[in-house]
């Protein structure tokens, strides 16, 4: 097993335990968990990301600390962009959308003053690093 799915299984346990605070480098950082339906396997997958709040809408970024694919997780919300979010000791769910052009410039220059290592995750890679915006379903 890789040491980035370890680590996040070992995030994701700790978020649950104590109700979405983390200890470490992580305890103040805003992190949410994200389940998303496999795109080729169907099954459930969990992933812990940092996100940045809009307004009602969670903000999340595909940076994937600026590898040359996207996520997984990123990949299967395009496929099923209906989510399961896991807020503090909250779950709900939620429908992602990948944001362009205006909206996109305007979230990710608003993630550069809590997240100032995203710039760091994009110069390692060619691709644009996705904005996807989490809206809580009614």
């Amino acid at each position: 097993m890789s040491q980035q799915i370890e680590y996040n299984r070992g995030v994701i346990e700790e978020f649950r335990a104590n109700r979405g605070k983390l200890g470490g480098h992580l305890e103040h950082m805003p992190i949410l968990l994200l389940t998303t339906i496999g795109a080729k396997s169907g099954q459930p997958r969990v992933a812990p990301l940092g996100y940045l709040t809009d307004g009602d809408r969670l903000i999340i970024f595909a940076s994937d600390l600026g590898a040359e694919c996207h996520p997984a997780w990123y990949y299967n919300l395009l496929a099923h962009p209906e989510v399961t979010v896991e807020l503090g000791g909250e779950i709900f769910q939620a429908t992602a959308r990948v944001v362009e052009g205006a909206e996109r410039e305007q979230l990710w220059t608003k993630a550069l003053t809590p997240f100032p290592f995203i710039t760091d995750h994009q110069t390692k890679t060619s691709r644009q690093i996705p904005v996807v915006v989490l809206t809580r379903k009614e």
